[in-house]
C-alpha cells in the first residue's frame, strides 16, 4: 500500500475520533474507502492496518451497526468480507434529520418551561428551534434534487 494511502487511513481514523467513533473504526473505515478490490476480509483488513483480528471484529461490528458498512459473501467462500454499504452517506443524514425534529421538539419544550420573554433568556432556544425547523424544511429538497443527480449521473455539482 502506498504511503498515501496509510496516511489517509489514519488522517479519516483521526477525524472519525473526534467525532466520536473509536480510532480503529474510523482506520477500517478509511480502509474500505481506498480499498481494491472494494470488498476485503477481515484478515486483508487486519494485515493492511497491522491490526489484531479481535480489534478489526469489533470495529466491523460497530460499522456495520452505524450503517456504513455492510458484510458480504462470495459463492463457495466461507469467509466473510467488508465493504462500505452503498448510500450510506445519505442515509445517515436522512437519519440526521430525524434527530433535528427531536431536537426542535426540545426547543419548543424549553420555551413552553420558560416563564420569561426577555429576548435574553429566549435567545438559545429561539434560535435552536428556528436552525431545526429550518433544516427540516430545506433538507427534503436537497435530499430530492442529490437522487435526480444520481439519475442522470450528472455529479458535476461537486
Amino acid at each position: 500500500m502506498s504511503s498515501a494511502k496509510e496516511r489517509y487511513i489514519e488522517e479519516v481514523g483521526l477525524k472519525l475520533e473526534q467525532s466520536g467513533m473509536t480510532r480503529m473504526a474510523g482506520r477500517v473505515l478509511g480502509a474500505l474507502l481506498v480499498a481494491d478490490p472494494a470488498e476485503q476480509s477481515a484478515e486483508e483488513l487486519a494485515e493492511t492496518l497491522q491490526a489484531s483480528r479481535g480489534s478489526i471484529s469489533g470495529s466491523t461490528r460497530y460499522l456495520i451497526q452505524l450503517g456504513f458498512i455492510e458484510r458480504v459473501s462470495k459463492p463457495g467462500e466461507r469467509r466473510d468480507y467488508f465493504r462500505n454499504k452503498p448510500n450510506a452517506w445519505v442515509e445517515m443524514t436522512r437519519q440526521g434529520l430525524a434527530e433535528a425534529r427531536q431536537f426542535r421538539q426540545l426547543a419548543e419544550q424549553g420555551l413552553e418551561l420558560l416563564e420569561s420573554d426577555d429576548p435574553e433568556v429566549r435567545l438559545g432556544l429561539e434560535e435552536m428551534r428556528d436552525f431545526y425547523i429550518f433544516i427540516e424544511r430545506e433538507f427534503p429538497e436537497v435530499f430530492e434534487r442529490w437522487e435526480a443527480l444520481k439519475r442522470e449521473k450528472d455529479l458535476t455539482l461537486i
